[in-house]
């Protein structure tokens, strides 16, 4: 195919559409008749100096998109795709790419960097490309530093491609000695050293053998901290950055360092450019938030075979680093109250605090206190609301005992600037603090007097509900405030002190909703969900004002469904209300819905609701479907059996929903309305199954859908078997199989890291609920004997899962659960297996002895279950 590839890399980024379409379809054909033609044209575009920048770069950009996406799926087809091609092509392409590195365009050489890391990402985990590194390290002896800064950016990128696994420690310390060398204050270009330092931050997560040795330690750290006071600004920022990484990777190594990050931080946060300095506080809050999980891990109680001690570093810096901190809560920006996505030098220093604060607990108390009362009261706005600000951040650690006394004194001084402060920003930061109080300081669970009492409660309503007329950021943070004040009473029953204000909190909240500046600030969405909370914390006795509410928000759904012609940005805000909206429903649903007092009453609305969600499916939007889906879940469990009548209609809305793999969302929350619908409808549910059941194991089969949605759906097969019993016979050759080969794979997965233990347990629940359903949906059937033939694999599962000692506790509870249910089913019939199974008895007697008590409950079951059938 001839095909003069320049011009139709530049005709794609024409600015005449017509002739950008035609130009993207030309290079779409071109890929799909020819790949390794079009690989190769690319890569040639990119390293022909003779031709234009833009031609070059977008044949890189191109070139890096044919070897990597987002989708997991799609990135396998396109590693796949790529070891595929024929070895020669492959050689001249990555020739080409190193030989771009030497371009004098800066444009290409970074372009290049990127698609080299792209092809050793999958080729060096293959052990193929085995001569890359060396010849990458062998141009870092290069004279041109534009060489050797295109070199370290490709290390760099390397770094990030490749896992340390896949590289071998000698070609590590290779790489980690280049680029340190790269970074040292002897280097005389800047650009250079910048591309160095960069690398460095991605090379970290390959430096464990080197991070344990002394010497090589101290010399990295010191090359970054040296970097940290170079002349150049992106240098400085940079290093702070790789700090920032070590901080976290290699916590247990700082202790001989941490003076000198103290001073060198301690310099930018005072001195240097905002970029700089705000890497430098985020040093600190990278080691709070490392305490934090280790004191967390160990319940506060350090033990000395732990994986990581605890330092203490904050501790120990306390009396140095929160002074520094209050500093930076002075040098607010004028408006930053009204932008929602500030971030600066006074914020990160409160966001500092905070950690900080959770980190030491009562000690910081002392150390911030005067600086709030030194400034509350001053003049310039700035002091007041820097004082506010350190006030709010250091409410969640310490103990109530320490801050009750001083909320106590500061309550009715808060109540007060928030009506009274001339200064929107101090309202705001107020509004904010207030919001803390009633959510760490406030609710059943404390034992300090309560800070909200009968006498003051009437008093914060008011301020509350007068400041949610202000300006919409000041009146969000009420919303804020006014959400934690009701949720503090979610277990009061009776004696809720706002249950005679309960009409006033609903109106204002309405009334806020229709402010015409609701858009701003958030201010719409937060009403909402405060509404929501104020509905899902009230009591009986309010019921019939939630019951008013009903027509009112149903009215509000129905004119968003009525909107005529919209615009784009009209659509987007139609569908957001119309989100806000089923969300309130389903809370109403649910409390209404749950109160014999308003059940039945409330269930005469339930058409009008549902033909309201029907149309609201009509529009094309994930979230609102992941909302009406929910309120659907809600409706479907108030009504019952009696929801059957709207399943005909609902029922194609239910399958679009477990079809859509692309918004994964979606897809999970309507595999939850099904559990629903079975715990609804019971048997009512069996017309719809097949498609259900057909579509739910399409979705496990497929590889486009999000793992995470996969759990679920095992959970499901047991809440259709136990709704339709016996009936679930059919579907135990397709849904028994693939628990099985799931159960084996789960059983004996070497988790990575936490993440992947609690998506294996997760997935382990799902199995074991799926197992305990089918059981107990066959329990007392004549069928029962179907499942003797999988009682040694579910045995087994449970063998493993017990030998593998890293179940969590709900694992565990299912698991002897499910032990039971295979007792209790198959009775004498499962004895006899029950007594061959290696660890059961074990795993019984582990669980009888467990500290958790739904753990124990599930175990003490289980154990009667057992000498049932094995004494049968």
């Amino acid at each position: 195919m001839s095909l003069d590839i320049t011009q139709v890399l530049l005709s794609a980024q024409s600015p005449d559409g017509a002739t950008r379409k035609l130009a993207e379809e030309s290079l779409k054909q071109f890929q799909e008749q020819n790949l390794p033609g079009f690989l190769f044209s690319l890569s040639n575009e990119l390293a022909n100096e003779e031709k234009p920048e833009e031609s070059r770069r977008l044949a890189g950009l191109i070139l890096k998109n044919a070897l990597d996406a987002k989708e997991q799926h799609r990135k396998n087809e396109l590693f796949q795709r790529w070891l595929a091609l024929d070895v020669g092509v492959k050689a001249q392409i990555k020739g080409l790419l190193l030989q771009t590195l030497s371009s004098p365009v800066a444009s290409a050489r970074s372009t290049s960097s990127q698609v080299i890391a792209k092809v050793a990402g999958i080729e060096i985990p293959q052990k193929q490309w085995p001569e890359l590194i060396a010849s990458l390290l062998s141009n870092i002896h290069q004279v041109q530093p534009n060489v050797k800064q295109a070199t370290l950016e490709t290390l760099g990128y390397l770094c990030e491609e490749v896992s340390p696994e896949a590289v071998d420690q000698d070609q590590v310390n290779k790489i980690l000695t280049a680029v340190v060398q790269g970074m040292n204050a002897s280097e005389g270009n800047s650009d250079v050293r910048l591309a160095a330092t960069r690398a460095l931050y991605n090379a970290l997560g390959f430096a464990q053998v080197n991070f344990s040795n002394d010497m090589e330690r101290d010399y990295i750290m010191r090359v970054v901290c040296e970097a940290t006071q170079s002349t150049d600004v992106k240098i400085r920022q940079a290093a702070f950055e790789c700090l920032v990484a070590i901080s976290s990777t290699y916590y247990d190594k700082l202790a001989t360092y941490m003076q000198d990050i103290f001073n060198i931080t301690a310099k930018a946060v005072r001195g240097d450019e905002e970029s700089v300095a705000l890497q430098a506080i985020e040093f600190w809050s990278s080691i709070c938030d490392e305490e934090i999980d280790i004191l967390d891990e160990y319940s506060s109680e350090f033990t000395a075979d732990s994986d990581v001690p605890c330092y203490y570093f904050i501790k120990q810096a306390l009396p140095a680093l929160v002074p520094m901190l209050l500093e930076t809560l002075l040098k607010q920006e004028e408006d930053q109250d009204l932008d929602e996505g500030a971030w600066n030098l006074a914020m990160a220093g409160g966001t500092c605090l905070g950690l900080v604060a959770r980190t030491v607990g009562d000690d910081i108390v002392p150390l911030v206190m005067p600086f709030v009362e030194e400034n509350i009261t001053k003049p310039d706005w700035r002091h007041r609301e820097a004082a506010t600000y350190a006030f709010g951040s250091i409410l969640e650690g310490p103990s109530a005992d320490k801050l009750a006394p001083l909320v106590n004194v500061a309550l009715n001084f808060m109540l007060s600037a928030l009506v009274n402060d001339p200064s929107n920003h101090v309202k705001d930061t107020t509004a904010w603090t207030l919001g803390r109080i009633f959510e760490f300081l406030h609710g059943s669970a404390l034992e300090t007097a309560p800070i909200i009492t009968s006498e003051n409660c009437q008093q914060i309503l008011t301020v509350l509900l007068q400041s949610m007329k202000d300006v919409p950021n000041v009146a969000e943070k009420a919303c804020g405030a006014l959400y934690f004040l009701a949720q503090g009473y979610v277990d009061a029953g009776s004696a809720s002190p706002l249950t005679p204000f309960f009409q006033d909190i609903i109106q204002s909240l309405l009334f806020v909703t229709h402010r015409e500046d609701a858009g701003e600030s958030r201010l719409r969405t937060a009403a909402y969900e405060t509404l929501n909370e104020v509905v899902r914390c009230s009591i009986e006795e309010t019921g019939p004002i939630v019951m008013q509410l009903v027509p009112v928000i149903m009215m509000e759904l129905h004119q968003t469904l009525e909107a005529g012609k919209l615009s784009t940005d009209e659509r987007e805000k139609r569908s957001e209300l119309q989100g806000l909206l089923c969300g309130c429903l389903q809370v109403i649903i649910q409390k209404l819905g749950a109160m014999e007092s308003t059940k039945y009453s409330f269930l005469q609305y339930a058409d009008q609701m549902m033909e309201l969600f029907l149309r609201v499916f009509a529009c094309r939007n994930a979230t609102v479907h992941e909302e009406a889906m929910l309120a659907i879940g809600a409706l479907a469990y108030a009504a019952g059996p009696n929801f059957s009548k709207y399943m005909p209609q609902f029922y194609q809305y239910l399958e679009m929903g477990l079809q859509n793999f692309e918004e994964y969302q979606v897809c999970a929350i309507t595999v939850g309305v099904v559990g629903d619908l079975c715990r609804a409808l019971e048997d009512k549910i069996l017309p719809y199954c097949d498609g259900i059941m057909t579509q739910l194991l399409k979705d496990l089969s497929s590889n486009q859908l999000h793992r995470s949605v996969k759990p679920p759906i095992f959970s499901c097969f047991g809440d259709i078997a136990l709704a339709i019993g016996e009936n679930f016979e059919k579907y135990l050759i397709y849904a028994m199989p693939m628990l099985q080969s799931a159960a084996d794979l789960s059983a004996h997965a070497a988790a990575a890291d936490d993440e992947m233990l609690d998506y294996t347990n997760q997935l382990r629940n799902g199995i074991l609920e799926a197992y305990s359903g089918i059981l107990q949906g066959f329990k007392s059937s004549p069928k029962t004997q179907l499942l003797m033939q999988y009682a040694p694999n579910i045995l087994n599962f449970l063998d493993a899962l017990y030998n593998g000692k890293d179940m969590d506790d709900t694992v565990m509870k299912t698991a002897i659960g499910v032990l039971g249910d295979l007792a209790d089913t198959l009775g004498v019939h499962a004895g006899p297996l029950i007594n061959q199974s290696i660890s059961s008895k074990k795993f019984l007697e582990e669980c009888l002895a467990s500290d958790d008590p739904l753990v124990k409950e599930s175990a003490d079951w289980a154990r009667v279950a057992i000498s049932r059938a094995v004494s049968g």
